[in-house]
C-alpha cells in the first residue's frame, strides 16, 4: 500500500532540501525522495575540496538550511546536520521512476525499488546531472574521456584537456593544474558564463602559465593511440587552423540538459524542442500540471542560493501563504517607473508578453535578466543613442516606438514598435552605432548591458537565433536598401548565412568566379592583389561594410583576394538573389555603381604605390586591425624630445600612459606602447566592479571604482595597461621654478623627505584625454607632427600619403 503525504519532494539538491526543511519547519506532512544514499548528489559529486560560492551576493538567503561560501565538505556537513535537527523525512535510495496525476488532482509516485507514495502536491528539484552533455565528436566515449571529476588529487603528471568555460570546467582545470599539465578549451573568446571569482582565477592561471588556453576553439575528434606514452590525441579547430594535442585524459564539462523524457512523462510541457529549453513554470514555480512545482536548475536557475530561496518559497505558495520573493525589493526599485506600474509580477509579465526575444526564457530567468537591466522611459524626441557613438547596450521595446535615422540627414529612417529590439549591431560588431535612435510616443525600453546580453545569447539558443535573423535583415536593409520592404528582401534574407573566418583565412581569391558577396558583421578584412608576384594590400574593410560586389555587378571574376585581418564573421549573401534585388531597385544599382567607381579608383591608387600595402600589412600584423584609434609616430619626423610622454604624464597626475620607445617600427612608421581602444576591448572582458567603460566617442577608460585586481592588465594582449599608485598632489609650477619644490613637468610627484609607504595600486591606461579640449595631449604636444592617432579605416590613405 502507498504511503500518503501532503507534499512529496523529489530530489534533495539545494532546492529540494530547502523545500523539505521548510515543510518540516512548518509541520507539513512531507517526504523527501532521494535516489542516492546521501543528500544533494550534485554537490556531493563536486571535486573534493571545491570552494562553493554563494552568489548572487546581493540576495539574502531564505532557508532553514544554512549556506554560505565555503568548501564542499563544510556545506554538506552543515546540510546533514540541519536535516537531522529539523527531522526531515528523507528516504534515501528511492529513485523516482514515474509521477502520475490522478483524477482527483493528487499524484501517484512510483520508485525504482518498488516503493510507492501518494501526495497532494509534488515539488520537483531533480536538477540536470542525469543528462550530461558530451563532446559531440568522434571519440567522445573513449575510456580516457570523462565527464566528471571527483578528486583532482587522483591524477598526477598527466596532460589533461578540460573542455568547457563554465564554473565546473574552470574549477577542475585549476585544481588539476597543481600537479598536471592542463589545457582548457573555450569555444568562445571569454569566460562569460563563469562567476566573477572563477573568471579571475582562470585568467590569472593562464597569465601565469599554469594553464594553457585555446580560445574560440572546439574539439574535432579524439583518437586513441596504440603507441607512445600518451593515451590519445585530440584534434582541435582553432582560429589559427588545426591543432593536435597528445593527451592522457579529457574531461568534458559542458553542462547538462533537462531529463526531458522523464519530465514530459510526468505531463510537464516544454516551450520548444530546443535541447536547452527548460519547462514553462509560473512565478510561483508551478508547472502546467496543476499541483506539480519545479525549483532549481530544472527550472532554469542553477545557482545554489536561488534554488534554496525557491525551495523555501514554494512551500509557502503551496500552503497558500503570501511570500515576497527575495529579489522583489530590487526589482521593484527598477520597475516602479513603468507607466501603469501595479506590481513586479505584473510588470514582468507585461515585458515578457510584449518583447518576443524574451519570450524564450522562463519568468524566473526573466527576473534574473531584469536584475542586470534598467527600465527607461524616454520622452518623445529624446535621443537614446547617436550615430557613431560607441555605446553597446541592447534595447528591447516594451511599449511605444522609436525612430531610427539611417543617414546623417535624416532622410532615410525606419520606425520600430512594441516587441522589437535594437542595438544588436553595436553589440555584435563592437563598432560605432550605425544610426541615431530617438524615442517616439509612449516609449518604454529595457536597456541591457553588453555582458548580460551576451550571457543570455550564449545560454539560450532561441534568443541567439532570433537576434541573428533580425541582424541579417537589418544589416542588408541598412547597408544596401533602406527603402526596401521586408517582403522585397525576403528572398535574400532566406539565402543568407553566417560564416566565421580565423585571422588570415581567405574569403575568396583573385580570379575566382563571383557567386556571392560578404557583409562584414564582426572583425575586418583586407583586399589585396598579386602584383609582380607579390601580394599587395589595396584596402581595409571594417565591420559594417561589404566585399565581392564588383564581380557580381560586372559578371566577371574576382579582381582581388579578400582575407580576414582578425577573427571575422560575415553575412554571406547569395549572388543570384542580390542581382535580382539590384534589377528590381534601380536606385540601388546607381548607388553600388558609384561606390564601385570610388573603390576601383582607390585600389588603382594603391597599386601605383605597392609599398603602401606593406605598411598596411605591418600595422595589421601588430593587431591594429581591431583598433579604433591607434597612436603612430613617424620616426623620420620624431626628434626624441619625449614631449608626448611628458604631456601624457602632466595630463594624468604624473603617471604617463605612453611608452614612446617601446614597440615595433617599419619604414619609419613606429607603433609605441599605447592603448588602441579596441572595437572589442580585451580589458573589459573581466572587470569585477565594471570599472572599464567606453565613452560615446569610443574612448576606453577606467572609472574611479577600479579595485586594482589587475585582470585588465593580464587580459590586454598589447601591454598597454599597468598598475600604479595615485601620486600625491604636486606643488605649483612657480614653487618648482623658484624653490625647487616638487617635480618638474612630466615627472611624477616626489618628496625625498617623505617616508615611502606601500600604496594601493589601480589600473592605468590611455583614455584619449577624453575630458580635455583639443584631443589627446600626446598628439597636441608633438612639435613636429610626428605623432598622430588614426583608425584602421584610414590606413590606406595614410599609407598612400607616405610616398
Amino acid at each position: 500500500m502507498s504511503e500518503r503525504f501532503r507534499i512529496a519532494i523529489v530530489g534533495s539538491g539545494p532546492g529540494g532540501l530547502s523545500a523539505a526543511a521548510r515543510a518540516a519547519e512548518r509541520g507539513e506532512s512531507h517526504v523527501l525522495l532521494e535516489a542516492e544514499p546521501h543528500l544533494s548528489n550534485t554537490l556531493y559529486r563536486y571535486q573534493k575540496g571545491k570552494f562553493v560560492m554563494d552568489e548572487p551576493g546581493i540576495l539574502p538567503l531564505r532557508s532553514p538550511v544554512p549556506f554560505k561560501a565555503g568548501s564542499r565538505e563544510s556545506i554538506l556537513e552543515g546540510w546533514d546536520q540541519a536535516a537531522a535537527a529539523l527531522k526531515i523525512n528523507v528516504r534515501h535510495n528511492h529513485e523516482v521512476s514515474a509521477i502520475k496525476q490522478r483524477s482527483d488532482g493528487g499524484f501517484d509516485i512510483k520508485c525504482v525499488n518498488g516503493a510507492s507514495f501518494e501526495a497532494q502536491f509534488v515539488v520537483m528539484g531533480i536538477g540536470l546531472q542525469g543528462n550530461i552533455r558530451k563532446l559531440g565528436v568522434a571519440g567522445e566515449d573513449l575510456p580516457f574521456v570523462q565527464y566528471q571529476l571527483d578528486d583532482p588529487d587522483e591524477y598526477e603528471g598527466e596532460t589533461i584537456v578540460v573542455v568547457g568555460a563554465g564554473d565546473a570546467a574552470i574549477e577542475n582545470a585549476i585544481a588539476l593544474a597543481k600537479q598536471n599539465n592542463v589545457v582548457i578549451i573555450n569555444r568562445r573568446d571569454e569566460f562569460a558564463r563563469a562567476k566573477k571569482g572563477n573568471e579571475t582565477a582562470i585568467l590569472k592561471a593562464i597569465e601565469d602559465g599554469l594553464i594553457e588556453c585555446y580560445y574560440n576553439a572546439a574539439p574535432e575528434r579524439v583518437d586513441a593511440l596504440s603507441v607512445g606514452r600518451k593515451k590519445g590525441r585530440m584534434v582541435l579547430s582553432t582560429p589559427n587552423g588545426k591543432a593536435q594535442l597528445l593527451i592522457d585524459r579529457v574531461i568534458g564539462r559542458l553542462g547538462a540538459t533537462a531529463p526531458r523524457g522523464f519530465v514530459e512523462a510526468c505531463g510537464v510541457t516544454f516551450p520548444s524542442k530546443d535541447p536547452a529549453a527548460v519547462p514553462a513554470i509560473s512565478p510561483q514555480y508551478e508547472s502546467n500540471v496543476k499541483g506539480l512545482y519545479i525549483v532549481g536548475a530544472l527550472g532554469g536557475y542553477p545557482l545554489i542560493k536561488q534554488a534554496m530561496n525557491q525551495g523555501y518559497e514554494v512551500i509557502e505558495y503551496i500552503r497558500g501563504d503570501k511570500v515576497e520573493p527575495a529579489d522583489e525589493p530590487l526589482l521593484k526599485g527598477k520597475l516602479d517607473g513603468m507607466p501603469g506600474f501595479r506590481s513586479v509580477d505584473d510588470s514582468l509579465a507585461r515585458i515578457q508578453k510584449n518583447v518576443r526575444v524574451l519570450s524564450h526564457i522562463t519568468p524566473l530567468q526573466l527576473r534574473e535578466f531584469m536584475l542586470d537591466s534598467d527600465l527607461r522611459t524616454p520622452r518623445p524626441g529624446e535621443v537614446v543613442f547617436t550615430r557613431n557613438d560607441y555605446t553597446n547596450s541592447f534595447y528591447s521595446i516594451v511599449d511605444g516606438e522609436v525612430h531610427i535615422a539611417l543617414d546623417t540627414e535624416g532622410k532615410q529612417h525606419i520606425t520600430l514598435r512594441r516587441g522589437e529590439f535594437f542595438g544588436e549591431m553595436g553589440l555584435i560588431s563592437g563598432r560605432r552605432r550605425s544610426a541615431t535612435v530617438t524615442a517616439g510616443n509612449g516609449c518604454v525600453l529595457v536597456e541591457t548591458p553588453r555582458r548580460s546580453m551576451n550571457r543570455l545569447i550564449n545560454s539560450v539558443a532561441a534568443v541567439k537565433r532570433e537576434i541573428d535573423e533580425v541582424f541579417i535583415l537589418r544589416a542588408i536593409q541598412s547597408r544596401f536598401a533602406p527603402e526596401a520592404s521586408v517582403e522585397q528582401l525576403k528572398e535574400m534574407v532566406a539565402g543568407a548565412t553566417l560564416q566565421k573566418f580565423a585571422a588570415g583565412d581567405v574569403l575568396f581569391n583573385e580570379g575566382d568566379v563571383g557567386d556571392c558577396l560578404h557583409l562584414v558583421r564582426v572583425g575586418s578584412l583586407t583586399i589585396s592583389r598579386s602584383i609582380g608576384g607579390k601580394d599587395v594590400v589595396l584596402s581595409y574593410v571594417p565591420a559594417g561594410n561589404y566585399v565581392g560586389e564588383m564581380a557580381l555587378l560586372g559578371d566577371s571574376r574576382r579582381s582581388a583576394t579578400a582575407r580576414a585581418a582578425i577573427a571575422t564573421e560575415t553575412v554571406r549573401l547569395d549572388g543570384d538573389s542580390f542581382k535580382k534585388l539590384v534589377q528590381r531597385m534601380p536606385v540601388l544599382k546607381l548607388r553600388l555603381q558609384a561606390e564601385y567607381r570610388q573603390r576601383a579608383a582607390s585600389n588603382l591608387a594603391m597599386q601605383a604605390l605597392p609599398s603602401g600595402g606593406d605598411i598596411i600589412q605591418f600595422l595589421l600584423a601588430q593587431g591594429a586591425g581591431e583598433a579604433t584609434d591607434i597612436l603612430l609616430i613617424d620616426e623620420s619626423l620624431c626628434v626624441r624630445c619625449d614631449n608626448c610622454e611628458k604631456a601624457c604624464a602632466e595630463t594624468h597626475g604624473g603617471t604617463s600612459r605612453l611608452d614612446r620607445e617601446a614597440g615595433p617600427t617599419f619604414a619609419s612608421v613606429h607603433v609605441p606602447t599605447s592603448c588602441r581602444h579596441c572595437e572589442h576591448p580585451h580589458c573589459m572582458k573581466d572587470c569585477p566592479p565594471d570599472a572599464l567603460r567606453r565613452a560615446p566617442n569610443g574612448e576606453v577608460y577606467i572609472a574611479d571604482n577600479c579595485i586594482g585586481c589587475g585582470n585588465c592588465e593580464r587580459n590586454c594582449p598589447y601591454g598597454v595597461i599597468h598598475m600604479a599608485s595615485k601620486p600625491p598632489p604636486k606643488p605649483g609650477l612657480l614653487n618648482w621654478l623658484l624653490f625647487g619644490l616638487g617635480s618638474g613637468p612630466g615627472e611624477a610627484p616626489y618628496d625625498p623627505k617623505k617616508k615611502k609607504e606601500p600604496k594601493e595600486k589601480k589600473a592605468v591606461k590611455c583614455d584619449m584625454c577624453k575630458d580635455e579640449k583639443g584631443g589627446p595631449a600626446c598628439v597636441r604636444a608633438c612639435p613636429t607632427g610626428a605623432a598622430i592617432r588614426i583608425s584602421p579605416e584610414e590606413f590606406p590613405a595614410y599609407a598612400q600619403s607616405r610616398r
